[in-house]
């Protein structure tokens, strides 16, 4: 416990930012219910819940001390599940189209913050889990697992945006989840969609987190 509230004083500036960024984006959508009297992207805060937990569990890590590989390893499968979450929120721009005209200007700000408030969590979510295990690997390694890693992320997005799929259905339904996935490798020219959705958004994570990791180092 007390290794966690040293972190959270040690991190206050960057868990500052996040607090404004997540408040905003709160803010606004009620604002855009008040003003539509609508409940249409009320989802968007489930979106949000489901974004925090692997920056949640990442969190958690760094404030172990000696952790073991085991414990590590554990960590790393279920914080894996869960981190397509975050950028997954950036299409949401989807619901655009669904939507009406009125006030489409505050749609768009509103599915902005939320798309914003995702890749921060993201971004940061990845910085907390190469400190946890830095330890363990050299720097080529790290480097490729976490390539790895945010291309596995934009395939993640690709199968809860399109094909439906939820973290947690891996455990509740694994074998409808593991047959698409092995369609999809396995027939590469069938299912082009996929391959070109989850290569180009994880082209535009990688170089958003090189943006994200180059500027928090400057400011830090």
């Amino acid at each position: 416990m007390e290794a966690i509230k040293s972190l959270i004083l040690y991190r206050f500036k960057t868990l500052s930012l996040l607090v404004v960024t997540l408040t905003f984006s709160v803010t606004v959508l009620m604002i855009r219910m008040k003003l539509n009297q609508s409940f249409f992207f009320l989802f968007l805060m489930w979106n949000l819940f489901l974004a925090l937990i692997p920056y949640t569990i990442s969190f958690y890590l760094t404030s172990k001390e000696n952790i073991t590989t085991l414990y590590l390893a554990f960590g790393f499968i279920i914080w894996l599940l869960f981190l397509p979450n975050a950028p997954y929120m950036v299409t949401d721009f989807i619901h655009l189209r669904t939507g009406n005209n009125f006030h489409l200007w505050l749609d768009i700000i509103v599915i902005l913050s939320f798309a914003l408030s995702g890749l921060l969590l993201f971004f940061m979510s990845l910085l907390d889990m190469q400190k946890c295990i830095e330890i363990k690997f050299n720097k080529i390694t790290i480097q490729t697992l976490t390539l790895s890693v945010i291309f596995l992320s934009g395939f993640g997005v690709y199968l809860g945006r399109f094909l439906r799929y939820n973290s947690w259905e891996i455990i509740s339904q694994p074998q409808y989840l593991f047959k698409d996935i092995s369609a999809i490798l396995m027939s590469p020219l069938q299912y082009s969609e996929a391959w070109l959705f989850s290569l180009g958004f994880g082209t535009f994570l990688s170089v958003g987190f090189w943006l994200f990791k180059n500027f928090y180092r400057f400011e830090n």
